[in-house]
């Protein structure tokens, strides 16, 4: 070519087609589980356990999806790297996996790999209830036309509310 093409004929990056593919996905928050369950009532010094409840590819994946654009193809898969939980309290828990569900078999015992707990009850802050929020990181990784790359996502939150009391005994 006596000239080379202008900035019109460029076609998209790689990186930008991963962003159509990203999109495809549909990422949501995860479905908050939790014990005690927001519906019921917590108690100071009795752990409480956390988890994605039902994971799935769209809330913490993997998933994968493909976008084209003009003659780029890239193929992205995207995954939760982590979830930040903010208790309420001033407290965040960083857990690496999905957590485990409680069960009743477990009595007391503290999740093994994602939980709290409360030292102080709800009753102290404004609604006499703690906001759960928990945050999914997001990374995306994405190959096409001999390159790869990686994307960070704006975390996805959800959040519930929580009460958590303190059991008073007396000793005679």
């Amino acid at each position: 070519m006596a000239e080379p093409p202008s900035a019109a004929d460029v076609g998209p990056s790689p990186g930008e087609v991963a962003q159509i593919a990203v999109e495809r996905m549909n990422l949501r928050a995860i479905d908050i589980g939790m014990s005690p369950a927001p519906d019921g009532a917590g108690i100071v010094g009795l752990p409480t356990w956390l988890w994605v409840q039902d994971p799935g590819e769209q809330t913490f994946g993997p998933i994968t999806r493909t976008a084209t654009a003009g003659s780029v193809t890239v193929s992205a898969t995207a995954r939760v790297e982590r979830i930040v939980w903010d208790m309420g309290d001033g407290t965040q828990v960083v857990c690496a996996g999905p957590g485990t569900p409680y069960t009743a078999s477990q009595g007391r015992s503290a999740s093994p790999d994602c939980g709290h707990t409360y030292t102080r009850e709800s009753g102290y802050v404004p609604g006499r209830r703690y906001t759960v929020t928990a945050t999914s990181e997001w990374v995306v990784d994405w190959t096409g036309v001999g390159q790869s790359g990686s994307l960070d996502l704006d975390g996805l939150s959800r959040s519930v509310q929580v009460s958590v009391g303190e059991a008073q005994v007396l000793v005679n």
